[in-house]
């Protein structure tokens, strides 16, 4: 017997022991998370650049009423990011989980789930206190990221279901675009559209980040991440830990960023343009190989040329518009699935070919 109770206290005591063994090991896996979760906005102060939905939202932690709303804008300029904080602040950490439901587009969103499980969610009633003493607002949130996704059935559907319920739930709908919301919703909702985020703002978010992770870098390759992430603050904080990772201990470069973004180095597009300007058809073939061989995707090649034509001053605005003209037909035939080596020579050749008008 004594045997036996020993050897139950031998095998109660190893769970122990393992488990403070895996204790460090698990807080050091907890700590490894992306930096675009770490730095992501914990209350509404920190959401940078979009005034006015942070002023409405402040209103409604001071006690006022919130409305629906429908968020709306390119990605990466923090509208998931905005209500989440907003309503971490609202209903504390106890409650957040109970009131918010979230659901995105990698969640079934069809007709029959708007018609049971946010139906079910929105006809439950809330009390207006937390467990803290604090005030909170009765009212539950429905978060329906990536709305746009939804089919034009499933939005139909929440028409009844946001009236009825807007005694006890709030309805948060955020889209990249807004057409694709159907007329009876968005007329239901305040709308906000996000803009891309001012290069100050980027840059400002960006050297906060380098200052708490403590990593070496030039004033050039954050100007770099800045200028290829083009309003996205998600991609371009991604941007910079895979720069931090790729260059540990050393100094983050412009080419490093460049590198990682995938972007085609300028001095390529500028040999691209002044073979089509003065060189042959020939020098041309092997220029635009050369390129696609190495990589490039043609539709950033496509939006790299765009910029440089518009910029260009030896192109009146005839011939400007007959190269973009072209690009548009050469984007569309690449979504498609077309072959990217005839396209962009296609596109290079219309270059070649109206930029010999002015020889």
């Amino acid at each position: 017997m004594q045997a036996f109770l020993k050897g139950a206290t031998v095998q109660s005591t190893r769970p122990q022991k393992d488990k403070a063994a895996a204790g460090p090991s698990t807080e050091k896996k907890a700590k490894a998370i992306p930096w675009v979760e770490k730095y992501r906005p914990k209350c509404v102060d920190e959401v940078a650049f979009q005034e006015e939905v942070v002023a409405v939202l402040k209103k409604s932690l001071e006690g006022a009423d919130l409305p629906n709303l429908l968020f709306y804008g390119p990605p990466g300029t923090g509208k998931t990011s905005t209500i989440l904080a907003a309503a971490r602040e609202l209903y504390g950490p106890e409650l957040y989980k109970q009131r918010v439901l979230e659901l995105n587009a990698s969640d079934e969103r069809g007709i029959q789930v708007v018609r049971e499980k946010v139906k079910n969610f929105a006809q439950l009633t809330v009390a207006g206190t937390r467990s803290d003493g604090k005030l909170c607002p009765p009212f539950k949130i429905i978060i329906l990221d990536e709305a746009d996704s939804m089919t034009s059935a499933a939005q139909a559907a929440l028409r009844r279901t946001m009236e009825k319920e807007s005694r006890t739930t709030r309805f948060c709908l955020i889209c990249n675009y807004i057409s694709r919301i159907i007329e009876p919703l968005t007329s239901r909702c305040s709308k906000f559209r996000f803009k891309p985020l001012a290069n100050q703002i980027q840059e400002k978010r960006l050297l906060e980040i380098c200052e708490k992770e403590n990593l070496k870098y030039t004033s050039e390759s954050i100007a770099a991440l800045v200028r290829v992430s083009e309003g996205d603050l998600r991609k371009a904080i991604t941007f910079l830990q895979s720069a931090a990772r790729l260059s540990v201990n050393k100094e983050i470069t412009e080419r490093a960023i460049i590198e990682i973004a995938g972007v085609v180095p300028p001095k390529m597009i500028d040999s691209l343009l002044q073979i089509c300007f003065k060189g042959t058809f020939e020098k041309l073939e092997v220029a635009v190989r050369n390129m696609v061989d190495e990589g490039y995707a043609a539709t950033q090649i496509l939006s790299q040329l765009h910029e440089s034509i518009i910029e260009e001053q030896d192109l009146s605005d005839k011939q400007k518009s007959a190269i973009t003209e072209k690009m548009a037909v050469v984007g569309k035939c690449l979504s498609d699935g077309a072959d990217e080596y005839l396209q962009m020579l296609s596109l290079c050749s219309v270059i070649m070919q109206q930029a010999s008008q002015n020889n």
